[in-house]
């Protein structure tokens, strides 16, 4: 048994927020309210009791857009190492992208990195390709694929350019009940990808870079075709304003729309391109102020309803490369939630409810998962943080790389514990 005392409990799902205990046994909740207390004294000798005095909770914390780079690269990060940083950043479940070596479209693959994914004491799922070999061309076998345990379809990292293999695919995910998410770069228009075409940074690097409607252009054509089909589809993560209001128009015509922002989206704007290098490299990539508000406007009016890390590691002397040459992307992680603290809701743009919503019930409810939920009967995942505690970004991370535009940054949202299925997996006690 392990009891938790005294924490402020937020629950999206329920609404709850209020002080109270939490019992867990067997990996699960089994009470929640005020003064628990254990029945007897063999019980009692046997609990551990963690006092939260001062600290808040939350259901542990989903992602549903991270890189581990295993098999294939783990230089940059493994399975093993990659849920160590999300323990570290509050997060108890994570869907992997399946642009890995070889990529995930056979279940001989998926097979492979869900039985591995087993020895973790996070819970990892994978998504599988939408085309074999990320080609675009041919759709995998979605059913072998779903019954393997596929928690959805992606070919993230490059878009699916073909109309009607996409229309084959949305058609077959929706038979399943399972996402789609898509990657929205129409690379047609793209000189360099990983800069904002057009823009001050991009300008300073004598750089085209990635035009706006690169993203637009195929955020409109496949909200069309989701609309049409009534398929599940997450556009993922948004980086224009454009596309935030066609994601807004298209959610009204079909609800199982969903859209996810990333932490450094809703953080940074180009302007982090000429401070911070290739740190700052990423696809779609930073764009303007009012991207962001925009973006955070999403988040605030249901529009956007994912918050996901798209942490992508990379190695030192990877990014240390040219601009063109340096792979785009930045780990996440462990600085997410603190991000969503200091620019959602330190800001009065979001509730705390409202944040949490995104990373909690919002990701279980669209993929299906256990999670998300502080309730009797629920698997006991949990985050204990102490949001009047602040931090500074810093080497080393959890992480086996180190790619992120926020070193050195002080950050509200300390994560005290991470539990899951009942067991203390991080813990960092003031």
């Amino acid at each position: 048994m392990f009891l938790v005392k005294n924490i402020y409990l937020y629950d999206p799902a329920s609404g709850t927020e209020q002080k109270t205990d939490l019992l867990i046994e067997n990996g699960k909740f089994l009470r929640i309210g005020e003064d628990l207390s254990i029945d007897s004294a063999a019980d009692a000798s046997s609990v551990r009791v963690l006092d939260g005095e001062g600290l808040c909770a939350a259901p542990g914390l989903i992602d549903t857009h991270a890189h581990f780079r295993d098999p294939g690269y783990t230089h940059k990060e493994d399975l093993h190492t990659g849920s160590l940083a999300a323990a570290r950043g509050g997060y108890t479940s994570i869907i992997l992208m399946a642009n890995t070596n070889p990529v995930v479209d056979s279940t001989a693959v998926l097979s492979d990195i869900l039985t591995r994914a087993k020895k973790e004491k996070i819970h990892l799922y994978s998504c599988a390709n939408v085309t074999q070999g990320m080609k675009g061309k041919e759709t995998v076998d979605f059913d072998a694929l779903a019954d393997a345990g596929a928690a959805g379809f992606t070919d993230d990292g490059v878009p699916v350019m073909d109309e009607s293999v996409l229309e084959k695919a949305l058609l077959a995910a929706k038979r399943l009940d399972l996402p789609v998410s898509l990657h929205e770069e129409d690379k047609t228009l793209i000189s360099q990808n990983g800069i904002n075409g057009g823009g001050k940074a991009a300008q300073s690097l004598d750089l085209a870079g990635s035009p706006r409607e690169a993203e637009i252009t195929l955020i409109q054509r496949d909200l069309e075709l989701a609309v049409r089909t009534g398929a599940p589809l997450c556009i993922q993560h948004i980086s224009s304003a454009e596309g935030v209001d066609l994601v807004r128009r298209a959610r009204k015509l079909n609800p199982r729309i969903h859209a996810e922002a990333t932490p450094h989206h809703f953080s940074l704007t180009e302007d982090a391109v000429l401070r911070c290098g290739t740190l700052a490299k990423v696809n779609p990539p930073l764009r303007t102020e009012a991207d962001r508000m925009a973006i955070i406007e999403g988040l605030a009016d249901g529009t956007i309803d994912l918050i996901a890390t798209d942490h992508a590691p990379h190695a030192d002397y990877e990014k240390a490369q040219d601009f063109t040459k340096a792979p785009s992307g930045m780990i996440g992680l462990e600085t997410a939630f603190s991000l969503g603290i200091k620019n959602l809701v330190e800001p009065g743009y979001l509730t705390m409810q409202q944040f949490l919503a995104c990373l909690t019930c919002h990701p279980a409810d669209f993929y299906r998962l256990n999670a998300g939920r502080v309730c009797e009967g629920a698997p006991a995942d949990l985050v204990l943080f102490d949001p009047n505690a602040s931090w500074t970004v810093q080497k080393p991370f959890a992480s086996r790389s180190s790619n992120s535009p926020f070193l050195g940054m002080e950050l509200p949202g300390v994560i005290r514990y991470t539990i899951a299925a009942g067991e203390i997996i991080y813990e960092n006690p003031s």
